[in-house]
């Protein structure tokens, strides 16, 4: 059987997790003889290669390739992997995400009936471990107050997105609108969906199409990664400036507020308690949602964990925007997720 769907997987040393997805694929409902998996390898210098060598090795009826990444971003590993795929349908995944059984077959389908031109789902936002920072990390990402209306991470309603994660494409949509943008870090999937949307093509989020992603596992691999997040942003709005959201524009704002008060309170003391109200709301905010969200759950530590993951996304993101809106150029910084 030709091969009709080839999964395209972006890597750099994710020997911890990158079993995981290789399994989640081989249990896929969709039929694993019209399927092949493309590991872009960003050079990794960990145990990832022997991993995927050795269950390459128990199971010779996977079709299983690695091509090299020597750009070791994720753009630059998504358009690695498109080249090589012989599929007609693109479908990428991250080497840290387990999809559900159906996540192909759902998308493949979505396709096939001319629903939109990429096609995803929501992530069911899991830890990488079992520490009480990582549990509340998993829970911010996943909470509207933490990342605002963004569908995928908690959408329950089908519709027409501006963006979704990862994504499925007809190989055709890289002949219209471009490969992935290997000028840009992160954001990479924002930005092609943004072409995707200027040329005249729709985005469809089910929320069928489940996907478990697994969450940075502490607060300063976090702060890293909103840094990245916010900056590259950043780096995206100068070009299409129409695209900002209202969930990507309040916490620059936010923070730009309360940097201007305490600027403002040095000369004018009354700013000073103004910046103090403001900070105990926000905070009486994040510490009311981190209660419920410790009695729905059972788990105590939320109390304090989601605030302070909840705070590091929204101050790292907005200072990362931020930073990126003054910088004169983008600077390459290694892996992008």
């Amino acid at each position: 059987m030709p091969i009709k769907v080839s999964v395209i997987v972006p890597c750099r040393n994710e020997e911890r997790t990158i079993r995981l997805l290789l399994e989640a694929i081989m249990l896929q409902s969709f039929p694993r003889e019209a399927l092949e998996i493309i590991i872009a390898d960003g050079m990794s210098e960990d145990g990832t290669r022997d991993v995927i060598a050795r269950f390459q090795a128990a199971h010779p009826d996977l079709r299983l390739k690695v091509v090299d990444n020597p750009k070791r971003n994720i753009p630059a590993a998504v358009n690695a992997g498109i080249r090589a795929a012989e599929g007609d349908v693109l479908l990428r995944l991250d080497a840290h995400s387990v999809p559900h059984q159906e996540y192909i077959e759902r998308c493949y389908d979505a396709l096939m009936q001319g629903v939109a031109d990429n096609v995803g789902g929501v992530w069911d936002i899991q830890p990488q471990e079992n520490t009480w920072i990582a549990r509340a990390i998993a829970a911010a990402a996943g909470h509207p107050l933490a990342v605002g209306d963004a569908q995928y991470r908690h959408g329950r309603q089908a519709g027409y997105v501006d963006t979704v994660p990862f994504g499925a494409y007809k190989r055709e949509l890289f002949q219209r609108v471009g490969l992935y943008d290997e000028t840009l870090l992160t954001n990479e999937d924002y930005e092609f969906n943004t072409r995707i949307r200027l040329a005249g093509g729709k985005i469809w989020f089910d929320p069928q199409i489940r996907c478990v992603y697994f969450a940075r596992r502490n607060l300063k691999e976090l702060a890293r990664q909103y840094w990245r997040y916010g900056y590259w942003k950043a780096q995206m709005l100068k070009r299409y400036p129409g695209s900002l959201r209202l969930r990507q524009a309040l916490p620059p704002l936010f923070v730009l507020g309360m940097a201007a008060l305490v600027i403002a309170g040095l000369f004018w003391q009354p700013f000073l308690f103004i910046f103090i109200s403001a900070a105990a709301l926000y905070l009486a905010a994040l510490a009311a949602v981190g209660i419920q969200l410790a009695a729905h759950k059972n788990d105590a530590a939320l109390v304090i964990g989601f605030p302070l993951a909840a705070a590091t996304m929204h101050f790292c993101w907005g200072a990362g925007l931020l930073a990126g809106l003054v910088s004169k150029s983008a600077r390459s910084n290694g892996r992008s997720t």
